[in-house]
């Protein structure tokens, strides 16, 4: 059994020589894994690994956020913060809306899948967005719209399908309730992103060994992520804020000079696992979704995800066209193709409730979306970022 099944280890070797390959081709390593995912599906081979929203969410989310948020500056934050949080909160709003209505008036799906689907197509995955942005070398401020507007925005749609879900189920129907359920559910996350991360700084402070150093920040990721989904707030923007304190506070005050390059690499290749696991776990995935039976809907679902992210990007950034947040045409072109979709929109598909008419529809939709996202704007993305590179 064990000698036809790939272990752990075979995936991460089947990474390692993917990644090795896509390096000399100059390819997106994120889709040479899917590839690579799919050609392991294909040929029968089982790793025993499943992709499942409790994998994404409890292992593999909270090295990639965490990861990204040690390099996200407080002090460009502050800068770039009114265009960055208006695109994550008022854009996926805006995204989830469009496509929620596409569904329901094209596709004749009900308002309660449409509106779920709405909710979970609008998180632009941080897995695909920060991966891309670092292998194509982008240009500091782009990479910094790109990778905080996903990052929040991912935790923005986390929380929006959870409400949806919660109205779907009836146990959310006023809209003050609702209201005062988002604003703790962000602020809470935040919150206690803060306070963790804070709190085992404090001991971090009393210590100059690096391996002791690193533990707490293993703690602070996914303590954080694990105890605000205990208390129902939320784990990602609680995971983001312990990063962000950790990258902009620990590393110049509490962590040791030798601690704060441990943390950086230990995170680099906690980061460069999760990534590999989750990528050829979508490529296998996406192998055996029935997509070919609704493809009606797929294409329907593709072009008005499309449509739903181009009414995040576009009636937002002119509001900021006369202050230093202005974007040019060419960056708000590159923040609406960008907008990847991955493994927290299959996530949350995946976690659907079984009882939705068109559950297996939602899910096979959502595949079919991430394979558009991957295969046709992660591979012409590149050319719109060399066009915005710096001479």
């Amino acid at each position: 059994m064990y000698g036809n099944t790939p272990t752990l280890g075979l995936l991460l070797l089947i990474a390692c020589l993917v990644a090795i390959v896509c390096r000399r081709l100059g390819q997106p390593f994120t889709i040479g894994l899917v590839l690579a995912g799919i050609g392991l599906s294909i040929s029968g081979y089982k790793s025993g690994i499943t992709l499942t929203p409790e994998l994404v969410f409890s292992v593999l989310l909270p090295p990639l956020v965490f990861e990204a948020a040690l390099h996200l500056g407080w002090g460009q934050f502050r800068r770039e913060g009114a265009l960055v949080l208006s695109l994550a909160f008022g854009g996926t709003l805006l995204s989830a809306g469009v496509v929620a209505g596409g569904m329901h008036w094209l596709a004749g799906w009900g308002w309660p899948a449409s509106l779920l689907f709405g909710s979970l197509i609008a998180a632009t995955d941080p897995v695909s967005v920060i991966a891309m942005m670092k292998e194509q070398h982008a240009d500091k401020r782009l990479r910094f719209l790109m990778e905080a507007e996903s990052l929040i925005n991912d935790g923005a749609a986390a929380v929006l399908f959870a409400l949806v879900a919660a109205w779907v189920a009836g146990s959310a129907t006023s809209p003050a309730g609702i209201a005062m359920t988002l604003i703790s559910t962000v602020g809470g996350g935040v919150a206690l992103g803060l306070a963790v991360a804070g709190g085992l700084l404090l001991i971090a402070g009393r210590s100059d060994d690096h391996l002791v150093e690193t533990t707490l920040t293993v703690l602070a990721a996914y303590g954080s992520f694990m105890l605000a989904e205990d208390l129902h707030v939320s784990g990602v923007l609680a995971t983001l804020s312990a990063g962000m304190l950790i990258g902009n506070r620990g590393q110049r005050r509490a962590l040791s000079e030798v601690g704060g390059r441990a943390i950086i690499r230990f995170w680099e290749f906690a980061a460069f696992l999760a990534n590999s696991v989750v990528f050829l776990l979508i490529g296998s995935r996406e192998a055996a979704q029935p997509i070919a039976a609704f493809w009606l809907p797929a294409v329907i679902g593709t072009v008005t995800v499309l449509a739903g992210r181009a009414a995040a990007i576009y009636p937002i950034t002119p509001f900021f066209a006369r202050t230093r947040m202005a974007t040019d045409k060419l960056t708000r072109h590159i923040l609406f193709w960008g907008g990847l979709r991955g493994a927290m929109a299959l996530a949350l598909a995946l976690g659907a409730p079984e009882s939705l008419p068109e559950h297996d529809a939602l899910v096979s939709v959502a595949f079919a979306v991430v394979a558009f996202s991957i295969f046709v704007q992660g591979l012409t993305m590149p050319l719109l970022l060399r066009k915005s590179a710096t001479p």
